[in-house]
């Protein structure tokens, strides 16, 4: 099983890309904690396996679906004991999502139908700032599909990063991190 490096002192994993199963995710230090948990004690186990197991039936259905890209990302792949969620992007095609034939083959596999990017489907959350997508309320994850030249964010000068260049980055800092390709094991 790959062993995850320590966090950096910024809370985040060193640069470079992790790859994992499903299944060496859940029982990585992401999950079961950074150290022992007399160190960790309010450490989440069991809030950040539940993101996983949620996690676990959105990646399958892109497997299902021929995307075995996958990124994952946010306050799960960095040392905060809660995470809100996880935040990942997957590469595909940019005619699947603009035809909207991705968002329907996601839909007839997922019972809870939410796979979909349009901003007019977001709702609020008691406590968020943030309207979250329907996939969020229904697995608090958001995957975002990700082609050549589709811009993401911007670094601290203002320039376009797309999904790759955005996600290895501290949104706060901008300093590189680490994230996790998911894998199928």
């Amino acid at each position: 099983m790959p062993t995850l490096p320590e966090f950096t002192a910024g809370g985040t994993l060193p640069p470079g890309d992790y790859p994992m199963s499903l299944a060496e995710l859940k029982e990585s230090s992401l999950v079961l904690g950074p150290g022992p948990p007399r160190d960790h004690p309010v450490w989440d186990a069991a809030w950040r396996e539940q993101l996983v197991e949620n996690l676990s039936v959105m990646v399958k259905q892109l497997w299902a679906v021929g995307i075995d890209e996958i990124y994952i990302d946010g306050s799960f792949v960095e040392d905060k004991d809660h995470p809100n969620d996880i935040d990942g992007y997957f590469v595909c095609a940019e005619d699947r999502v603009r035809t909207r034939s991705l968002q329907g083959s996601l839909n007839r596999l997922d019972p809870a139908k939410c796979w979909t990017w349009d901003h007019t489907t977001r709702r609020s959350y008691r406590g968020y700032p943030k309207r979250q997508l329907p996939m969020w309320h229904s697995y608090r994850v958001e995957l975002y599909p990700h082609w050549v030249g589709l811009v993401a964010g911007r670094d601290a000068l203002g320039n376009e990063l797309e999904f790759p260049a955005w996600f290895r980055q501290h949104r706060a800092t901008g300093r590189p991190k680490g994230i996790i390709k998911v894998v199928q094991g």
